[in-house]
Formats: structure tokens, sequence, C-alpha cells
């Protein structure tokens, strides 16, 4: 048995050790990010590698392919926070602009109809295996979770405050998601995050407000 393979049983069931890690990793980003460390990168990028390597080993190739996104997008922000906090200073968060917003939003909703299409043709959602009309639904479930992840961490790696919102749309159809198919650890796990973004959110809008009321606008 190579590393790759290697966990442990609870109640008769295989837990894998690169699963397990993987999962703990992609929640501590979530608290890194919070404090806005630039650890929340590399740990992001090591959860992804772990969580890539369970997907294959189980031969889910839909979830394989969005650690791929999640481990590249994870290169980008490294870079973007490392640019930002050069010199000693402390990362700058902003609310997107108007038509950052927007783009946003386009990117969320032609992305989810376009990966839709793409997971239900090449059955890489399972809900492609479900007769209709709930197999479309659960296929558009599918992508609307993978494109609003993507479009999340691009947001974050530019520390937009709106990233966190994102991030809330997407848990908004993640948790009853996991909990309806009977994936009740994933919920809860979904659930967790979903608290932690709520305060991440307010921390990170907290902190912008103070910063302008601190610095007039005249000087920025």
């Amino acid at each position: 048995m190579n590393w790759a393979e290697a966990g442990f049983e609870v109640f008769g069931t295989k837990v894998l050790w690169t699963d397990l890690v993987g999962n703990v990793a992609a929640l501590a980003t979530v608290l890194l990010a919070i404090r806005k460390s630039i650890w929340t990168w590399p740990v992001q990028l090591t959860a992804s590698v772990l969580l890539l390597v369970a997907s294959i080993n189980a031969h889910i190739t839909g979830n394989a392919l969005k650690q791929v996104m999640f481990g590249a997008l994870a290169v980008y922000g490294w870079w973007r926070w490392t640019r930002g906090t050069q010199d000693g200073r402390e990362l700058a968060v902003r609310p997107a602009t108007g038509s950052e917003r927007l783009a946003l939003v386009g990117v969320m909703l032609l992305g989810t109809l376009a990966v839709g299409v793409i997971f239900f043709v090449t059955g890489l959602s399972w809900g492609a295996s479900v007769p209709p009309p709930k197999g479309y639904l659960l296929v558009l479930a599918d992508s609307y979770i993978f494109v609003g992840s993507a479009v999340a961490t691009w947001a974050q790696g530019r520390a937009l405050v709106d990233f966190w919102l994102i991030w809330i749309a997407v848990d908004l159809v993640g948790v009853p998601l996991a909990f309806s198919s009977g994936l009740v650890v994933s919920g809860a796990v979904y659930g967790v995050f979903f608290v932690l973004v709520l305060v991440g959110f307010f921390n990170w809008l907290k902190e912008y407000r103070s910063r302008t009321v601190l610095v007039p606008k005249e000087a920025v």
C-alpha cells in the first residue's frame, strides 16, 4: 500500500489520510484568510494537492478537476498577496467596484450555465445520471458550486471583501445540497465554513471601514 492509500477505519469505513488532512487544511485556509495571513495560500495549495490525490484514488474526476483549479488559484492568490504586502505593508482589503461586481455576477451566471452543459454532457457531475428534471437541477447546483468557488477564490486573491459574500452564496446551495444527498458530514463541514465565512466578512468589512475613517479620502 502506498502513501496515497494510507488511512484508518472508523466504524468500518476507511478514512484516507490525504482526505482527512486535506479537509483540515482547507478549513485552516478560512481561518488564515480571516487574519489576512499570507499562509492561507500555501496551506490551500497543500490542501488542493492532498485532496487531488484523494479524488484520483477514489476515481472522482470532477472533484479532482476542482482541486486542480483551486491549486492554480492558490498560486495566483499567493503571488497577488505577496505583491500587496511588499516592504512590510499590510494587505489592503476593499469592496469591489460596481463594474467588478457586475463582472463577478456575470461570470457566475454564464459560467454556471457553460460548466453545467459540460458537466452534463461528459457525466462529470453525479447529477447527470439522475432522471430529469431533478438531474438537471443537481447538475446546475454542482456547476454553480464549482464556478462560485473559482470566482470567490479569484476575488480573494485580489483582496476583495466581496469574496466572502460569494462564498456565502455558494454555501447557501452547498449546505442543503449535501444534507439532501445524505452527506451529513459534508453538510456539517459546509455549515462550519458558512459560520467562519460570516465572521470573515464582518472582520474584513470592519477593517476596511476603519481604514477609510482613519485615512481621509484626499490622502488616498
